[in-house]
């Protein structure tokens, strides 16, 4: 069976608006699903541990009566790590090794200098106390997940790294917990949904509130993050994944093929796009898609990812790839193209970057280094990769000698006058030497 994948062509007048129709997406606009949240947030804030022993039976076809049960101690991770199959534990504690030296490069230091007249400035950089990580646990386990938010926190001197995962009907994959070993998770609660973020954000007598949650999630969680933004810090709001392949037409077409199928294959809403100004080398990659699709284990997953968004976009040249390609700010961008360095100064918007025909996407999410937390639906434009720096806080340092304290006073009380706030223009003026 074959899949039409939409077709788009720049020189098309109406191309703008395909376009447009194509990226739409909004993660939380399903006005019941955001009735639903805020009612599970209440809930928890309120009635704390019961409340989330609640909904994790309802949701997740669990049996448990205390949160006991719902918590696992250091001992089960450490056991999960050493029963790994050795090929397992050594691609994971190879994958760590590789994201933990990358991320060690981002660690900021705080900084100060003085002035001739003695004033100091500078910059102190502190992490965070305590952090959520959220690892998915539906359709699949990722444990890339939890190396990928445990890790940078843990680099950047996160004291408490909590973690929560849901369980659906209680079944614990290993790699996660092996992961959690690894990572240098403090607790680990197997809670998932609306409830783990409420918990997180608000605290139960069991699960510490927490100053930041990080990690992606399903509809419920984003509008959780969402509703819970202020009460604590979020990384960002994680809609479906996508790829972008800008190719040259001189790459395999199965590659390419299976690229896009790599994000597709995450769940129903993921989006795949192709841009080439080879029109033949489309034609070969919808072939090699409707070639290989039968042997993927997640065909119908990634069949329906393909007839809902994917496309197929002609260009005129390389330049207008990198035009449309900014355009869409795509979470990940492979330039599969026989130098990926000269087109790069052309790219401003993408949350990663995937250099030459070798690089395929699939090595940043498990193993590359840099991080797999990425911004989403076009939010590369502002955003970008979650890091150490987002476990980290910046304090200003401001301190005056007498002299600068006077010099300073002058300019301040000028403007805080002008602006007609009047305490401040006196504080600074106390300060102003005598003459």
């Amino acid at each position: 069976m074959t899949i039409e994948i939409r077709r788009l062509d720049t020189s098309d007048t109406t191309f703008s608006s395909e376009l447009e129709t194509l990226l739409a997406w909004e993660s939380v606009s399903d006005h019941q699903v955001q009735k639903i949240v805020t009612d599970i947030l209440a809930d928890v804030k309120t009635r704390g541990d019961a409340a989330v022993i609640e909904y994790s039976n309802r949701f997740d076809h669990l049996h448990v009566e205390s949160m006991d049960q719902l918590e696992l101690n250091q001992d089960q991770l450490e056991d999960a790590l050493n029963t790994l199959p050795a090929d397992q534990r050594h691609a994971l504690l190879a994958a760590a090794d590789r994201v933990r030296k990358y991320h060690d490069k981002q660690k900021q230091d705080s900084w100060q200098y003085t002035e001739e007249d003695g004033t100091l400035l500078g910059q102190k950089v502190t992490p965070i106390d305590r952090v959520g990580i959220y690892v998915p646990g539906g359709k699949a386990a990722y444990p890339s997940s939890v190396l990928m938010n445990a890790i940078p926190a843990h680099v950047a001197g996160v004291k408490e790294i909590i973690m929560v995962v849901p369980t659906p009907g209680g079944q614990l994959n290993q790699l996660v917990l092996a992961a959690a070993a690894i990572a240098g998770v403090t607790r680990l609660f197997t809670v998932g949904g609306a409830q783990a973020i409420a918990a997180l954000a608000y605290g139960t007598a069991t699960v510490p509130k927490v100053d930041k949650i990080v990690g992606p999630g399903n509809i419920f969680v984003a509008t959780a993050k969402r509703q819970v933004f202020g009460a604590v810090g979020i990384d960002m709001i994680a809609g479906p994944s996508e790829i972008l392949v800008v190719c040259d037409g001189k790459t395999d077409p199965d590659w390419i093929a299976m690229d896009l199928f790599s994000q597709a294959e995450h769940d129903e809403d993921a989006q795949a796009i192709l841009i080439s100004p080879d029109q033949n080398f489309l034609d070969q990659v919808q072939a090699s898609i409707d070639k290989l699709l039968p042997t993927m284990a997640r065909k119908d997953i990634i069949r329906a990812s393909l007839n809902a968004r994917a496309a197929l976009i002609k260009v005129k040249d390389m330049n207008e790839a990198c035009d449309v390609s900014n355009t869409i700010a795509p979470e990940h961008l492979e330039l599969s193209v026989a130098d990926p360095q000269a087109l790069l100064p052309q790219i401003r918007h993408a949350g990663a970057i995937f250099m030459g025909r070798h690089t395929s996407e699939a090595l940043g999410d498990y193993c590359a280094g840099p991080n797999h937390v990425l911004p989403t639906s076009g939010t590369a434009r502002f955003s970008s990769p979650l890091g150490v720096y987002d476990f980290q806080k910046r304090s200003s340092l401001i301190m005056c000698s007498p002299e600068g304290a006077s010099e300073l006073g002058k300019i301040a009380s000028v403007l805080a006058r002008g602006e007609q706030l009047e305490g401040h223009a006196r504080s600074a003026e106390y300060r102003i030497k005598k003459q």
